[in-house]
């Protein structure tokens, strides 16, 4: 390794160890009494191959289990607050007034045992599933996905999958272990939830580092059954930390029915860049630019629809969590992609709204259907 690539790689260590901090950790335990007036409450079905920690306060360690946990779990979401941004509690208990808040923490037995929770909170049908990246605590996840939820306005069963991550910049290669430790409790959990007679259709989101678990766990399915079960129709990868070569063949190996694959990418994300370099200076797909070949024209003839977000500005200092920060993006997620409508420079938000708030970043690629080999392939050539 040149002294370039060492001096690139402490900055961007730096940078990354420096924005991790700042927010309080063991905020899981549920504050009593509740005070439903202060906030709106989402409901979380949990589903973790993390370690319990025997300790309320944080529920999961960053260590492996050798089973499934499951858990429902309510937040708190304070009413006056920027769209976008988690409000950490500053002290223990929190203020659900100003803070988002823990309020109800109910184990699930068995995987299975999670189907009550399913018919009463599954609604037209519809049920995401995220998987979040990367350097994540157990409170991380459910904090950032309770905003996604709630901010997007989505009217879906928001079930989080949980990998067992050290939230430690320096356990990159245990946690990319982890993914692939977890892949088939993913898949298990998928095939749960496509088989329950509440659920219409599925949409899996997945961030940073889990997209790789996300794509494992459908590829996994994929070569088992020969195809994708038709109840996942749309497959959101934010910034994915993917290889774009493997991603080639994950996406071939996926069979010929798969759902529809969006993803949110930057060139300018750090995180993303700091992988790159570790990995052995390998493009990550989300740093990809779409409208450059090879990637316009393999993307556009696989279907696959890449949404260009470097122009676009988040109060994240990696500029690797866009999609779940900035204001417009979040509310897409929610109101077209999760229900599988089609985008176009014309027809994103209101009157173009999202389209002027990308500054003409949107790189709307995709719509060829029925081809005999995923023409991705070629990107390994």
């Amino acid at each position: 390794m040149t002294f370039v690539h060492r001096f690139w790689i402490s900055i961007l260590f730096i940078t990354m160890t420096l924005t991790g901090c700042g927010h309080p950790t063991s905020v899981m335990a549920p504050i009593t009494p509740v005070n439903a007036a202060a906030g709106t409450e989402v409901n979380l079905l949990v589903a973790t191959t993390r370690r319990p920690s025997g300790n309320p306060a944080t529920l999961f360690t960053g260590e492996r289990s050798p089973g499934l946990h499951v858990a429902d779990i309510g937040i708190s979401i304070p009413r006056r607050r920027e769209i976008g941004e988690v409000q950490w509690p500053r002290q223990i208990p929190a203020n659900p007034d100003t803070e988002f808040a823990v309020t109800r923490v109910r184990p699930i037995a068995t995987l299975s045992g999670s189907r009550a929770w399913l018919r009463e909170h599954v609604r037209e049908g519809h049920a995401i599933v995220f998987v979040h990246g990367f350097n994540n605590r157990f409170e991380d996840s459910v904090f950032r996905f309770s905003q996604i939820v709630h901010d997007s306005g989505m009217d879906a069963a928001p079930i989080l999958f949980a990998w067992p991550s050290r939230a430690r910049i320096t356990a990159y290669e245990y946690d990319r272990e982890s993914t692939n430790y977890s892949r088939t409790a993913f898949e298990q959990s998928l095939r749960l939830l496509a088989e329950d007679p509440s659920v219409t259709d599925i949409t899996v989101l997945a961030h940073s580092m889990g997209a790789w678990l996300a794509i494992e766990g459908l590829r996994q399915m994929g070569i088992r059954d020969g195809h994708i079960h038709s109840k996942i129709q749309n497959v959101i990868l934010a910034s994915p930390d993917i290889d774009i070569q493997v991603f080639a063949r994950q996406y071939r190996e996926m069979g010929q029915r798969r759902p529809k694959i969006t993803i949110f990418v930057s060139q300018d994300d750090r995180a993303l860049a700091l992988s790159s370099l570790i990995t052995g200076r390998v493009s990550r797909l989300g740093s990809i630019d779409p409208s450059e070949e090879p990637f316009r024209s393999r993307l556009e003839a696989a279907g696959v629809l890449a949404i260009d977000l470097t122009k676009v500005r988040s109060g994240d200092a990696l500029h690797h969590s866009k999609f779940a920060e900035s204001p417009q993006i979040v509310r897409l997620i929610g109101h077209r992609l999760m229900a599988g409508q089609a985008l176009t420079d014309t027809n994103v938000g209101v009157g173009g709204g999202i389209a002027v708030a990308l500054g003409g970043a949107l790189q709307s690629i995709g719509g060829v259907a029925g081809i005999a080999e995923a023409p991705l392939e070629a990107l390994n050539k």
